[in-house]
Parts: C-alpha cells; structure tokens; sequence
C-alpha cells in the first residue's frame, strides 16, 4: 500500500482476485466501463480503473467527514460484516453488519426512539437500576434489552440521518440502496459487475465476493475515514 495515498498496489489488489467479476450472463452493462476483458466467460476488472475510483471515492468520503458529515457503514454479507463491525468500532461511526433495519431511514422518526430506549437501558442495567425488580422481571428486561442490542446496537451512534452511507454490494444490500435514494443520502459502494451503478456517488467497481479484496478496500476506505474525522476534530479546535 502507498503510504503517501493508502491506496493498493495493482499487485498486491491482482493478488486477492479484485478483478474478478461474475460471468457474462449477469453483467450489467452499466458495468462495462470497468470491464477490460471476458475471460472464461468471466468479467475481468480494469485494476487501474478500479485504483482510480477507490481514490476517489476515498477523496470525497475524507471532504464529507471533514466538513463534519456522518457516515454510516453497510455490509452484511459473510466476507464483508466482520471487518465492517470491526472498523467502525474502531473509527466510533455507526454501522450495519447484522441485517438492515427496515425503515432506518424512511422510518427515522420512530427508529431513533428505539434507538434511545435502548440507549436507556444499557444505562439503567450498568448503573444496576433494574436490581429493584424480581429475578423474572430483570431477566424479561435483559431479553428485551438483547433484542434491541441485535437490531440497533451498530447504530447508537447515529442521532440523526447520516450525510453519506457507504456500502458493500448493493444488490444485497437492496433496502439500504432504496432508502438511501429515497432520502438522497449519497453513496459510496463497492460493486461488482452485475451491480447497476446509476444512483451511486462513488462507484469502487471490484470483486465484492472475494474476501481479502474487500478487506483490502475497506482499509483504505476506513483510513479516509479517519483522516476525514481528525480533519474535522483538527478544525473543530482551531487547529485548520
């Protein structure tokens, strides 16, 4: 990785198999232009394409975080969620890595009370509030609060709609794709070439099925990320 623009090098993102795309029957040609060959029936990737886009798309994400934008992180397929949920612990922004939320966005309103109930309770059970009760209540409680941790614990932090959301594979992630849109919240997102890119900010055309490929995106993506935070912590204390 250059450290100068924590981007890959083109050998080290051809070792983890980002070029490869999915087979000629479920391209979308929309994908095309970060095609450079079919081999075997199978897409291959332009790396220097796909090097030039992940730049970008790095560029724009550290700009909206400086200027003090939320970013909410999504990726819930096998390969991607571990190190989604991992990164964004580290960077302290929200997350999916479990399952979407239905209605996280278009839904907001009643979503952040959710969010704030269970806020709430994680409070009162490390302060030992919930003692008072009998052992049956207090289990009932914990139950509730375990439910509540499963659907809107990587979105604590979120205490407003996110200014950018950033996504691995947007056909699976198809409700966060329509939410997003419905709410014009730009997006940045690894697609892979069966991936209809036209409501998209920031295309990152790659292999969004071969583990180490993502991984490898994801850390130039999260240290954007964090570039654009201490930007934006730098500017808040006159620093900038």
């Amino acid at each position: 990785m250059s450290e100068s623009t924590n981007l890959p090098e083109l050998k080290d993102m051809l070792e983890t198999g980002m070029h490869f795309g999915h087979s000629v029957k479920r391209r979308n040609p929309r994908m095309d232009k970060y095609v450079y060959a079919i081999k075997n029936g199978v897409q291959i990737f332009d790396l220097v394409k796909t090097r030039e886009k992940l730049g970008e798309a790095c560029e724009y994400l550290t700009e909206a975080i400086a200027k003090g934008g939320q970013i909410l992180l999504v990726g819930t397929k096998g390969q991607a969620a571990p190190t989604i949920k991992a990164e964004a612990e580290r960077l302290g922004v929200p997350y999916i890595a479990n399952r979407w939320v239905g209605g996280l966005f278009t839904n907001w309103e009643q979503i952040k009370n959710r969010i704030a109930k269970l806020v709430e309770m994680k409070k009162k059970f490390e302060a030992g509030d919930y003692k008072k009760y009998t052992k049956k209540e207090q289990v009932i409680l914990k139950r509730e609060m375990d439910r509540l941790e499963r659907m809107y614990g990587g979105v604590v932090l979120l205490t407003k709609l996110p200014d950018l959301v950033f996504i691995v594979d947007p056909i699976r992630e198809n409700t966060a794709m329509a939410e997003s849109i419905a709410k014009e919240i730009p997006i940045v997102a690894i697609c892979d070439t069966n991936c209809d890119p036209t409501f998209i900010t920031k295309v990152i055309p790659a292999n969004d099925d071969a583990l180490k490929a993502v991984v490898m995106l994801l850390e130039s993506v999260s240290k954007a990320i964090e570039k654009g935070l201490k930007l934006a912590k730098d500017q808040a204390k006159g620093k900038v």
